[in-house]
């Protein structure tokens, strides 16, 4: 009998103290299962039970693509299409050429796998082929760790960026724009292997995560920690473009955003980790604050040069966008631990 949630098959009792359930013939004929074969059955955290052969347990063959290309092929397509694969899953990554591959089509390329994709490296490199590996597996680096590496840089990048301002020191303000890569490496690490456990649910714990729940809010978090690194990037731009200090009404203005963004997105991680709902509740309340001083802010600039004003604007836009991101985290963290508040 079949319901929407899949077959209803009755249990019976045999030999006085054994239960036994039929499984359906098409299970078996699909993974070649015989009399006498032995299966793995392995309780889940929610008391179901999971049945699988042996043989799905054993070490699979590295998942390769192989990409066909040409020298007329667009260099940044083709580092688009390599990230593709690498967020999907892929371990080998071919790229075979009809002719020899130009050397900007080598260039970019090489430059996305060291700049952008954790864990992959050039394992060959010839006239007509190059061959990218991710050596990486999930012990050496969960999710939790990778996610907390871009926290710390995430801000970082908003302190240092908000201290180019204050002396403004356009060389600590470029070195702020060029650490989003570093944030960017570490989305993609973490986005391929929540695909990868989506894909194949046992391996959901081998990445640090409980279940799929978890894999879900985990994406959304990843994306805000990178827009907040974003933020912090165009923060450092706009320092780049600003003529003379400040007035000091206005970088305080300035520092109080700074402050508040900078501790709502700390008390997030820390709620989040700690997988604390309270903490987390502390923190959406303060989402209106930022609005509140953003406009004090935008009031203090009508009396600076024009083109200044607007990088200033721009720039606790910014501040503000980062707190709500830091709200937005710390609702991800409301819902996976609501549960926890109910015993």
């Amino acid at each position: 009998m079949k319901n929407d949630k899949g077959e209803v098959r009755k249990v019976q009792k045999t030999g006085g103290s054994t239960y036994i359930i039929s499984l359906p013939k098409h299970w078996i004929e699909e993974n070649k299962i015989g009399p006498g074969d032995g299966l793995i059955v392995k309780k889940l955290e929610d008391s179901t039970l999971q049945i699988f052969p042996p043989r799905i347990q054993e070490v699979k063959k590295a998942a390769e693509a192989t990409v066909k290309i040409s020298q007329n092929d667009d260099p940044y397509r083709l580092a688009r299409k390599v990230v593709s694969l690498y967020l999907v899953g892929y371990q080998i990554i071919h790229l075979v050429a009809e002719g020899r591959i130009s050397q900007q089509q080598r260039d970019v390329i090489k430059s996305y796998v060291r700049e952008k994709l954790v864990g992959a490296e050039l394992i060959a490199d010839s006239s007509s082929e190059m061959t990218i590996q991710v050596l990486l597996s999930y012990p050496e680096l969960s999710v939790k760790d990778a996610l907390r590496r871009m926290f710390l840089i995430a801000s970082s990048m908003q302190k240092d960026a908000i201290s180019a301002l204050e002396r403004l020191d356009r060389g600590t303000a470029e070195e702020v724009v060029r650490l989003d890569n570093e944030v960017d490496r570490f989305s993609m690490y973490v986005i391929r292997q929540i695909k990868l456990a989506v894909q194949d649910p046992r391996s959901i714990k081998e990445i640090g995560l409980r279940n799929a729940r978890d894999c879900l809010g985990y994406r959304l978090i990843v994306k805000s920690v990178e827009r907040i690194a974003d933020h912090a990037a165009l923060i450092a731009e706009r320092v780049k473009l600003i003529s003379k200090p400040l007035e000091k009404e206005v970088l305080r203005g300035i520092l109080g955003m700074s402050n508040l963004a900078n501790m709502m997105l700390e008390k997030s991680v820390q709620a989040l980790f700690k997988e604390d709902y309270d903490l987390a509740e502390e923190i959406i309340v303060e989402k209106e604050k930022a609005k509140e001083l953003e406009e004090k802010v935008a009031k203090l600039t009508l009396e600076i040069p024009r083109q200044d004003s607007i990088n200033v604007r721009l720039i606790s836009e910014s501040l503000r966008r980062i707190a709500e991101y830091s709200s937005d985290i710390a609702e991800i963290v409301l819902n996976l631990t609501i549960t926890e508040t109910l015993r």
